[in-house]
């Protein structure tokens, strides 16, 4: 095995991926995640000086010129990652024109980055305008979120409050609430786009219909935050299965009175 294996961001993206697919988030190629990796970081791996291949993005990623990401590929099967990262997980530097992905290390089979990659690189950017500690972009598709899409109003401040009012820790995880954007077309710039409008404000966005794209500083600060959101998700698709009376849950002043504790804003618009 080489160095790269064994580097600690490899190891911990075949942890996170496989975590989500036992967690039933990414069912066959479902799912992807990016990591991006600063220049002192690359003393984890070994020389990565030499192009095996350059990808076209598609759009202008010139804000993260010369940027390193830890990437999943195409059609790869997070379950998978763990015993083949090799070939599943790719090393790329954006190039100093921003149209292009450099492969450095990975997908040795002739892999190529997630399709979802210039959406992943479209809230990058957006994020970094804000939060120099942002790292991680991750999409999957948490089985209840997704059913929420189709029996909910598909409004942020609806879902964000139903959730929030699902257990103590929402609001605490995630006191901005949850990001919505109209059904879009996957692997497209459009929905890239959208989802990087959405993360000026959130760091969860609900793809209705189809999964969630999390954001944060490392994976597991981010696997955590989708983690919470579907366990809410998760307790009130069992309140349906308990005949879906809600005879008490925690009322607003409740949700204030938890901001306070916790030193977390509420978002004002949906509290």
């Amino acid at each position: 095995m080489t160095k790269f294996v064994n580097s600690k961001f490899v190891k911990k993206m075949c942890e996170i991926t496989h975590e989500s697919y036992a967690h039933g988030w990414d069912e066959r190629n479902g799912g992807n995640v990016s990591l991006r990796i600063n220049s002192t970081d690359l003393a984890d791996f070994d020389d990565v000086k030499e192009v095996k291949k350059t990808f076209m993005l598609g759009f202008d990623a010139s804000p993260l010129a010369k940027e390193y990401f830890l990437v999943t590929g195409t059609g790869r099967y997070f379950r998978n990652v763990v015993n083949q990262p090799t070939l599943d997980l790719g090393l790329v530097q954006i190039t100093p024109d921003g149209q292009k992905a450099d492969l450095l290390w990975g997908f040795e089979d002739g892999g190529k980055p997630t399709s979802e990659f210039p959406s992943h690189l479209m809230t990058h950017i957006e994020r970094l305008k804000f939060d120099k500690t942002h790292r991680v972009v991750m999409h999957c598709h948490p089985t209840n979120v997704i059913a929420l899409s189709f029996t909910q109003d598909l409004n942020e401040g609806h879902i964000s409050r139903l959730l929030w009012k699902m257990q103590a820790e929402s609001l605490v995880v995630f006191p901005e609430g949850v990001g919505l954007i109209p059904y879009m077309t996957p692997g497209t710039t459009a929905i890239g786009k959208a989802t990087a409008s959405k993360m000026q404000n959130f760091r969860v966005v609900m793809w209705p219909h189809h999964g969630l794209f999390g954001v944060g500083s490392d994976l597991d600060e981010t696997f955590g935050l989708i983690e919470t959101v579907e366990k809410a998700a998760t307790i009130y698709s069992q309140i349906g299965a308990q005949g879906g009376e809600i005879r008490q849950s925690i009322s607003d002043e409740q949700l204030k009175e938890l901001a306070t504790a916790f030193n977390v804003v509420a978002n004002p618009a949906f509290l």
